[in-house]
């Protein structure tokens, strides 16, 4: 029909025996998980519904040579995997379904719990979600008398290496949400998580503003590009 869109995997069929080959796949990941599977392999079992008459192999192996591994395939952005050839609406999103599905589960490890002895969860959850972002972002998580988590919101997006950040308007949503303490996270997109100046006396005068009406500030957290973190309590800088 004129003016159709092409499914995802119109083209040039398999060869005869690629139904085989796709059930072995899935068959050594059932038995051995991800880790009999390399990163192209794992992505061809998420490309396989989207192109279900094609050989997904030398796509996934494009992903892969583009983004760097299949976790950088995972964190790309929509736009970007648009771009390399083959990569229609289906598979998209069956790639960013991945990543949304973990930051959906490391969320609730860390949601209704208390943080401070959740550590490292938190830490994982501030990674999956900021650690590939490509401008600075400043997110405020909320926590009760318990110190568990009662709210997570990003307040401002900014430039590659600036966000700007408001202490009134940090103390004001602490209140309105019944929160008695909060932790500061935001990326580095540059890679490293490394506190600018700029970090140290912005926590400082958010600190200051919160201390007026009784709010905690436990501390400020700085992911980096590959999940890497720095402190600022821990390298005692409040």
């Amino acid at each position: 029909m004129a003016g159709q869109a092409k499914p995802d995997d119109a083209g040039t069929d398999d060869r005869p025996d690629h139904l085989g080959h796709r059930q072995r796949l899935r068959d050594r990941f059932l038995v051995g998980g991800a880790s009999a599977l390399a990163d192209y392999e794992l992505l061809e079992l998420l490309l396989f519904p989207g192109k279900p008459r094609q050989d997904v192999k030398p796509l996934a192996k494009a992903l892969i040579a583009r983004f760097g591994s299949f976790a950088g395939v995972v964190n790309a952005e929509v736009e970007q995997l648009k771009a390399v050839a083959g990569m229609g609406d289906s598979c998209v999103v069956a790639i960013k379904a991945v990543r949304a599905g973990i930051e959906r589960v490391l969320r609730e490890e860390v949601v209704g719990k208390p943080v401070l002895s959740s550590w490292q969860k938190l830490l994982d959850y501030c990674a999956a979600s900021m650690a590939h972002g490509k401008i600075e972002e400043f997110r405020l998580l909320f926590l009760d008398r318990r110190n568990a988590l009662i709210a997570d919101e990003v307040q401002q997006k900014g430039t590659v290496d600036h966000t700007p950040v408001y202490p009134r308007e940090v103390v004001k949503r602490a209140l309105e949400l019944g929160a008695t303490a909060l932790i500061m996270v935001h990326n580095h997109p540059s890679g490293d998580p490394t506190p600018s100046r700029a970090d140290i006396e912005m926590t400082r005068e958010v600190m200051r503003a919160a201390a007026v009406l009784g709010v905690a500030v436990h501390d400020h957290v700085i992911i980096g590009r590959g999940g890497n973190h720095a402190s600022l309590k821990t390298l005692g800088l409040i």
